[in-house]
């Protein structure tokens, strides 16, 4: 097995057009599991870690572009207030130690559906930053999926960054899993309020065979908040709102029977986070709070 170690992005490129089946290891908290039990044997590891802009991030403006490898621990710390649905989600991420290392590129790269970044991506509304040799193209993150761990990337294309709205309302996160902690999701949901535009994102992971929105569901609810002008009064929601969209939330799933749970499990539970995150964002919108992370 091969080792590269670029000192910068532009050596990375070159590496990568040169080497188009090198495997990117930034944190390595998926890349080395799977070597290490034998599940991957690539030919040529490529190292980003000496590459400084891939840690940093941007806030000014109305995205965040965050470099592939910031650690999950420095959206906690520094970003909460921006990517408070993200925030969340990084908080549900394996131990200490995995949050120190992992990051959302290395997520995104690794495209397992079980994922925790991508409900809190496809809810906030991100792109992803793709970049070869040949140039830079923008990916929405709900196109990125493109199967059970399989991702839009070309052979040549690194992620730079992830560009993700900033929060301009509540946002939240929730996941089931077989223990409280350091445990792959069953199934996970998120939400986001953009009471701007007066639209609705979801994302739900773990329950398909790649992270998806729950568009019916989205669509339901912003035209129920409509019609009932409550973008407005910040009135009340009516329960059958609540559990209808709960309803078109779960009918989004398209889960499996495995180990970790069965297919009726995972869309009953799909269900229950939507109605559940759904009353914990309102409840942040009509207390004028305006950032998830005061929910929290």
């Amino acid at each position: 097995m091969d080792f590269l170690r670029p000192a910068s992005w532009a050596e990375a490129l070159a590496a990568k057009a040169e080497h188009p089946s090198a495997v990117p290891l930034a944190g390595g908290t998926d890349v080395m599991v799977e070597i290490n039990f034998d599940h991957r044997r690539p030919e040529c590891l490529l190292d980003l870690q000496r590459i400084g802009e891939l840690h940093t991030w941007d806030a000014d403006g109305p995205d965040v572009r965050l470099g592939a490898a910031v650690p999950y621990t420095r959206i906690i710390d520094h970003l909460a207030d921006e990517l408070p649905g993200l925030a969340l989600a990084a908080r549900t991420v394996g131990s200490p130690q995995i949050r120190n290392r992992g990051s959302v590129g290395g997520n995104l790269g690794a495209a397992s559906p079980a994922g925790d970044s991508h409900p809190a991506l496809l809810a906030a509304g991100a792109e992803v930053e793709a970049e070869s040799v040949r140039g830079t193209r923008l990916i929405p993150v709900e196109e990125f999926y493109t199967g059970v761990k399989r991702n839009a990337l070309a052979p040549d294309e690194l992620i730079r960054a992830v560009r993700i709205r900033k929060a301009t309302g509540p946002q939240q996160f929730s996941k089931v899993g077989t223990r409280n902690a350091m445990v792959i999701a069953v199934c996970a949901f998120g939400i986001a309020l953009h009471p701007g535009s007066r639209t609705v994102r979801t994302g739900i992971g773990s329950a398909a065979p790649t992270p998806v929105r729950a568009r019916a569901a989205e669509e339901f609810l912003a035209a129920a908040l409509d019609d009932g002008r409550l973008w407005d009064t910040r009135g009340p929601l009516d329960p059958a709102v609540a559990g209808e969209f709960a309803g078109l939330a779960a009918g989004a799933c398209n889960p499996i029977d495995d180990v970790r749970g069965s297919a009726a499990y995972r869309r009953r539970a799909v269900g229950v986070m939507a109605r559940r995150t759904l009353g914990w964002v309102w409840d942040a919108y009509r207390g004028n709070q305006g950032r998830a992370a005061a929910c929290a």
